[in-house]
């Protein structure tokens, strides 16, 4: 029996300018922010609320510098860590039921084996603001991505308040966040993530959401891995027409040990796609089959050779070029959320750890697509948060965007009508292995 792993954090930067706007505490966003994380800890999430020091950080650096005329910019910094400290203890008082005891004010000294569904942070040392402190946090503690509330829906591609003709940007890569931001900190910046949080979550390959953290329906939907509006800063880009060779090829995948890769690798890649294959023919025996987001075809060769009209369909050119000749013919260049199948066209449909890539926004299309084409059954594989056995041997794939549990996916399916969930009609291993769904057309 395999203990029950607990969800990855997710790490919320509160901006200060949500808790104590134009210096006064914000009672009616603090009693809505209360209410919306005890009742994602009650569904079983855990959180890092990271507090930010906000206009009375800088009223505070403002009068220092009117009564000595200067200040060093350590000064400076340190008036906005202390403010941020006082808005943490408010976060603190708020959650004291369940949050961790401790405030985090210094990020060396690690957390280990805690309880509690809620710990606070605060700001640390002189340079570096609570974006900072939130990247670290989400890179130390295995977080799958960050939320920076703030007053904004949208990162701009200019300041909004100065130029009318500002435009949102709905995705951006750390390249392009960092054109934005510029690579230099000041005490009391203002930029939707600052220069130095910028570049060290660059390096750390996180995704970040930038949102605004007055609209709680929408951060609901952004927790619980629905469409939002936001704007999501991601190490790559990923989707067809900008797949990067390095990152398919190198980045995305791997193992976490040398002899691994280097002996058994390959072939044990060979011998899943195998395994699949032999599992797909027993238990389902179709006639034809799509396998989108096919890759090399490696599974699309086994099915042929049992006797299966297998087909594939992939987005990246570098992986299509990949393909064995034999295989190409079979595979053709498309997105899930746009298969170019007609309707009913196969008798199984099924995608092997793809649905975990995607966008939240495009999930649920990406499902719909799979059964429009399906005239039988559809078969999903997805990374989910149980599958403790790659987090072990695997590297981090920085790709897997929608990281849930079990029962996310389970609700998802069990709301389409045209579809019924199979429970016992396929061999599946453990949930510490893989997370397997087979759906049957109504």
């Amino acid at each position: 029996m395999f203990k029950k792993k607990k969800e990855d954090p997710i790490v919320i930067s509160v901006g200060g300018s949500l808790m104590v706007p134009q210096g006064e505490v914000n009672e009616v966003f603090l009693k809505k922010l209360n209410i919306f994380i005890r009742d994602q800890v009650a569904k079983g999430k855990r959180f890092f609320l990271v507090a930010g020091a906000g206009k009375i950080g800088r009223k505070y650096r403002d009068a220092g510098k009117a009564v000595i005329g200067t200040m060093t910019n350590d000064d400076l910094d340190w008036l906005g860590i202390h403010t941020t400290r006082l808005n943490a203890h408010l976060l603190r008082t708020i959650f004291q039921d369940i949050a961790h005891p401790r405030i985090i004010e210094n990020y060396d000294k690690k957390l280990h084996n805690w309880k509690e569904p809620i710990v606070v942070g605060a700001g640390w040392k002189p340079g570096w603001s609570t974006d900072y402190d939130a990247v670290i946090l989400a890179h130390d503690y295995g977080a799958n991505f960050i939320i920076n509330l703030s007053n904004i829906d949208y990162v701009f591609d200019k300041d909004p308040n100065k130029y009318k003709d500002a435009k949102p940007i709905k995705k951006l890569t750390w390249e392009e966040m960092e054109k934005l931001v510029g690579n230099k900190w000041s005490p009391g910046i203002n930029a939707p993530l600052d220069p130095i949080a910028s570049q060290l979550a660059h390096k750390y390959n996180l995704t970040v959401i930038v949102t605004n953290g007055e609209d709680f329906p929408n951060l609901k939907k952004i927790v619980e891995g629905d469409d939002f509006k936001g704007t999501v800063i991601m190490p790559f880009k990923i989707d067809a027409s900008f797949y990067d060779r390095e990152y398919y090829s190198g980045k995305k995948r791997g193992y976490k040990h040398r002899i691994t890769e280097s002996l058994f690798g390959v072939f044990l890649r060979q011998i899943a796609a195998l395994y699949r294959a032999i599992v797909i023919k027993l238990f389902i025996n179709p006639k034809t089959c799509l396998d989108v987001g096919c890759g090399r075809g490696i599974l699309i060769s086994y099915l042929r050779r049992l006797g299966v009209e297998a087909y594939g369909v992939e987005f990246s050119k570098t992986a299509m070029e990949m393909a064995q000749k034999d295989i190409r013919p079979y595979i053709k260049e498309g997105d899930i959320v746009k298969i170019p199948y007609e309707d009913n066209r196969f008798d199984l449909v099924l995608t092997f750890d793809v649905l975990e890539h995607l966008d939240r926004g495009k999930i649920k299309k990406a499902i719909d697509e799979t059964v429009r084409v399906s005239k039988k059954h559809i078969l999903h594989k997805i990374y989910t948060v149980e599958n403790e056995w790659i987090t072990h041997f695997h590297k981090r794939d920085y790709s897997r965007v929608s990281v849930f549990q079990k029962k996310y996916w389970q609700h998802i399916f069990s709301e389409l009508s045209s579809v019924s969930v199979l429970r016992n009609s396929l061999f599946r291993l453990p949930s510490y292995f893989e997370t397997i769904f087979l759906l049957k057309k109504k």
